[in-house]
């Protein structure tokens, strides 16, 4: 592999103001109309995402779409207002979002860890949707030998500029695989012998109480709905972070970090 890498339910903010919008792209960021978009898709350009007018047709439309899935890059179909609040170029009903990291196939990180004699910590992260989170879980995940990051293609917070900035430039040093069904993903890791382990407030098993130095995966659900009810099922561990208090839960990022020591600690 070219790239080198080093190897819970989070809580709803009550009240408090209304986070801004998010900021529109930088025009810079942005690939405009379709003859542009395949030749990126072509030449292996990171980009995180496609926008595609709903009623956009033409020969090189399949080709696009075609691209876009052998790469796992998401599509919004969207209207032409989304793509007119993008641009002022005309953009023949297809934008691209370029990436800020590449992402790597995950089967090809497990074999690439395993090959240099180190035992998986991998994170799966569930819909969440502050890139902030996602930044502070990076940092978090380097700083205590995790290897990769595991994330959707859709539902959760596109890693642009203020996630990488989040992360003090973590998310170029770890691993990011993007896959089209955290399900599949989790498939993988079993066939790998790798564990899933996911946080449930009502287990008894206790955080520390997990063997965290055999491989393992942990998920880390969103923000306000935790772990979706499937990869909870599909996990083959459930506990949860003690707490002192009477409390709703941890934000998601100090939640990661939390279990990312654990497993430092476990292994050192």
């Amino acid at each position: 592999m070219e790239r080198k890498f080093n190897a819970f339910k989070g809580e709803r903010r009550p009240g408090g103001p209304k986070r801004p919008a998010s900021p529109r792209p930088k025009q810079s960021s942005l690939i405009i109309g379709r003859q542009p978009v395949m030749e990126a898709l072509s030449s292996g350009k990171p980009i995180e995402r496609i926008y595609m007018l709903r009623s956009a047709t033409g020969d090189i439309i399949p080709q696009i779409k075609e691209k876009a899935a052998l790469g796992n890059i998401p599509i919004n179909v969207v209207p032409v207002e989304k793509l007119n609040g993008l641009t002022q170029a005309n953009h023949q009903g297809v934008i691209a979002l370029t990436g800020q990291v590449s992402y790597l196939d995950l089967q090809d990180v497990i074999s690439h860890v395993i090959d240099q004699g180190e035992t998986p910590l991998f994170l799966i992260l569930d819909g969440i949707t502050d890139v902030r989170n996602i930044g502070a879980i990076a940092r978090s995940a380097v700083c205590c030998g995790a290897q990769a990051i595991i994330i959707p293609d859709k539902g959760i917070a596109a890693l642009n500029e203020e996630a990488m900035k989040s992360s003090a430039g973590a998310l170029e040093k770890i691993a990011i695989c993007r896959v089209n069904s955290l399900l599949k993903a989790i498939d993988t890791l079993h066939l790998n012998g790798i564990k899933v382990l996911s946080s449930e407030m009502e287990t008894e098993i206790k955080l520390y109480d997990c063997d965290l130095r055999e491989p393992v995966a942990v998920i880390m659900g969103s923000e306000d709905k935790g772990v979706y009810p499937a990869l909870i099922k599909a996990s083959d561990v459930l506990f949860r972070i003690p707490m002192a208090g009477n409390f709703e839960s941890f934000n998601v990022s100090v939640a990661a970090g939390i279990i990312l020591y654990e497993a430092m600690k476990q292994r050192s």
